[in-house]
């Protein structure tokens, strides 16, 4: 299948963590070697959103439309308050500095989940330095912004992650494994039954990295060649080959079938036929 990609810019060191604010028309994404979080609207262009920014990667925002940030740089989770003040909402597990938070979600129900790969501290993706903690967690915070939950640790690279329809389920992928887990949500919030669900398989550059689900079910993640396209039995449907190699993207425009991917130098946006689901 032939895809039409539209080139919004390029030039960049290397896109990471795109997501789109649904009233103000606009899309944040991070270019982490660059320490440049940027903003890109079809009004205004391209522009400075925040910069430095601790070599953010993953963003995404609360249920008040508050900007949550995975910081490399700083290894935290900010929280952007309405008046602009940065606040750190997740710093450490168990009196030891995080990894490097990587990627985030929302649920429905206000709480914020994270993965916490070592990726920021390594030259050109973040500030080259020892870990503190032993393993590469998955964490939840809750009503105490200050105390990460940890909920699973037995991953090699958690990387991307994204919550079924109804939110009982949640997908969390590996980068080094390659492969999609799914796991349960108990009613306090905690992670269950995990499995493998599906595999991202191919011959071509890539692995897992940035994961979405459209309105229909349909899992979004990439891998090698591009994206990779799931349905909800976990069937291969199609492999978007992307002109560059992509760590991640998000839905947006009005209709919510732009698909704006950050691959490498660039940013790229492709039109679908199913349209994708606000983050708020």
């Amino acid at each position: 299948m032939s895809h039409r990609f539209e080139k919004l810019g390029t030039g960049f060191l290397f896109t990471e963590g795109p997501v789109w604010h649904p009233t103000g028309k606009f899309l944040l994404f991070s270019d982490m070697p660059g320490d440049h979080l940027r903003r890109w609207s079809a009004k205004d262009g391209f522009a400075t959103f925040r910069k430095p920014c601790h070599m953010s990667n993953g963003l995404t925002y609360d249920r008040q439309g508050r900007l949550l940030t995975c910081e490399h740089a700083s290894s935290q989770v900010s929280r952007t308050e309405s008046d602009g003040r940065v606040v750190p909402i997740a710093t450490h597990y168990d009196g030891k500095q995080l990894n490097s938070p990587n990627d985030i979600v929302c649920r429905s129900d206000g709480s914020i989940y994270f993965t916490d790969p070592p990726y920021g501290r390594a030259k050109f993706y973040g500030v080259e330095r020892s870990r503190e903690l032993p393993f590469q967690g998955v964490y939840r915070v809750g009503s105490d912004p200050q105390r990460a939950q940890l909920l699973v640790d037995d991953f090699d690279r958690p990387n991307g992650l994204c919550f079924s329809l109804d939110g009982q389920r949640l997908f969390i992928n590996d980068t080094a494994r390659k492969h999609i887990r799914i796991f349960e949500v108990t009613p306090t919030g905690t992670l269950t039954n995990g499995r493998l669900w599906a595999e991202t398989k191919g011959d071509k550059p890539g692995a897992p990295d940035g994961m979405k689900i459209d309105s229909a079910g349909h899992v979004y993640c990439c891998g090698p060649g591009g994206i990779h396209v799931f349905d909800p039995g976990a069937n291969l449907r199609e492999v978007i080959e992307v002109p560059e190699h992509t760590a991640n993207f998000a839905w947006g425009d009005d209709d919510y079938r732009s698909l704006f991917i950050t691959a490498s130098t660039s940013l790229y946006r492709l039109r679908r036929d199913v349209p994708g689901l606000p983050v708020f």
